[in-house]
């Protein structure tokens, strides 16, 4: 199957003090385009979110074959360049934190809409964790599929990511089916949530 969201966020609340709080609360958020000199960065922060959120219920060696395979820094280039992708950036003064990626395309038989769009890839960085960057994004995420002239939004996301799953219904999106996801050699169940109330 195509890649479903996989996370929110990672796993560990940070930061663990209040003034490290404050101090990052402080700082400036930023929601943007991803652009091309952007690639190299992404790839860092798409691999190590990945990682961070699901290595320690993996195999190392399906973790390591889909992090090459989705990752590295020409297929994020390639993502950017995309018309039928947008990629949103998240950066706290120079530090890019978290992204989102919707794209047009395949879309599961249990979506029945005409114009949908897929969030493809949801991610914040655990230093991100507990400021309601992730609500922020989400936000964006949903400017951006209107301009996109969509009349919904679509996801996969993984059956036992339950604090995933709690965000996206906070967020208005609903269970509707599941789908097969491919991590290396392990077939996983995605399930299939929709929101059509992006307006």
């Amino acid at each position: 199957m195509p890649i479903g969201i996989r996370s929110m966020d990672g796993c560990l609340p940070y930061p663990k003090n209040a003034d490290q709080a404050n101090a990052h609360a402080m700082t400036r958020l930023q929601i943007r385009p991803a652009c091309a000199a952007d690639a190299s960065a992404l790839s860092e922060l798409a691999a190590r979110t990945f990682l961070d959120t699901f290595a320690a219920v993996n195999a190392a060696e399906d973790m390591a074959t889909h992090v090459t395979r989705y990752h590295g820094v020409t297929q994020q280039a390639a993502e950017i360049a995309s018309p039928d992708i947008r990629c949103l950036l998240v950066e706290r003064g120079s530090d890019l934190i978290g992204y989102a990626q919707l794209r047009r395309g395949h879309t599961p038989d249990c979506v029945q809409t005409a114009n949908p769009i897929e969030l493809w890839r949801f991610y914040i960085d655990r230093a991100g964790i507990g400021h309601g960057i992730a609500q922020q994004l989400m936000t964006a995420v949903f400017a951006e599929t209107l301009k996109m002239q969509a009349t919904a939004l679509w996801l996969g996301v993984w059956e036992h990511n339950r604090r995933a799953i709690a965000f996206y219904r906070k967020c208005g999106f609903r269970e509707i089916g599941a789908h097969e996801f491919q991590l290396g050699s392990d077939a996983q169940k995605d399930l299939i949530m929709i929101c059509n109330a992006i307006g």
